[in-house]
């Protein structure tokens, strides 16, 4: 068997859903919890001494909310691929934690099959959603078309973001160096009033359906 190729921690204030949470992740081998976290202080303690590929972070947290701690996750520079779990499928919340730069937004209800493989494929890169949270992002109306104001390449490299390709793939595939590209995706998302690279990829899916 292969050794467990991605880190992942979990965040969340209930010491019996920590315990379920770790046991559904053990059943992927690819996947090795590191660290669990309490509350969000701990969180970011964690996430500096561990660099840990993957963050499980519960939303309604005592002390910092889920929502401070991702920002706080964001601000701090953590690279690590952030997945909400949760049991709040308000609009408001979905919306605010994508828009903080969350890279998936999944519900403690789904079955856990689907669960496991959901964090696997956020893990792996991918954007992940449960089927009601996509449902909400799917029909949230941006106010304006704020596209017009993007360069044709900061279009070129929106577009390869949407796809789900990397910062170095995206290099490669448009012929500039990787450091332009960051650069590109930091200037777009000013632009788009985006915080990650998920929330501009929901924008733009939804500019191609209006």
């Amino acid at each position: 068997m292969a050794h467990p190729s991605l880190t992942i921690m979990i965040v969340d204030d209930h010491p019996l859903m920590r315990r379920g949470i770790r046991q559904l992740l053990a059943l992927e081998p690819r996947l090795e919890v590191v660290a669990e976290a309490n509350n969000g202080t701990e969180a970011l303690a964690e996430a500096r001494r561990l660099a840990p590929d993957v963050i499980l972070l519960d939303l309604n947290m005592k002390g910092m909310s889920g929502l401070d701690t991702l920002k706080a996750l964001r601000h701090e520079g953590i690279a690590a691929r952030i997945l909400v779990l949760t049991v709040s499928d308000a609009r408001s919340d979905i919306y605010a934690m994508v828009d903080a730069g969350a890279d998936g937004y999944l519900l403690k209800d789904s079955e856990p099959e689907c669960l496991l493989a959901q964090v696997m494929r956020g893990a792996l890169g991918e954007s992940v959603f449960s089927d009601v949270v996509a449902e909400y992002l799917a029909i949230r109306q941006p106010s304006a078309n704020p596209f017009k104001q993007l360069t044709e390449r900061e279009l070129d490299v929106l577009q390869e973001v949407a796809r789900g390709l990397s910062n170095k793939e995206i290099a490669a595939t448009l012929h500039i160096s990787e450091e332009t590209v960051k650069v590109h995706i930091r200037n777009l998302l000013r632009k788009l009033d985006v915080r990650s690279r998920v929330a501009a990829t929901v924008l733009w899916l939804e500019s191609r359906h209006v």
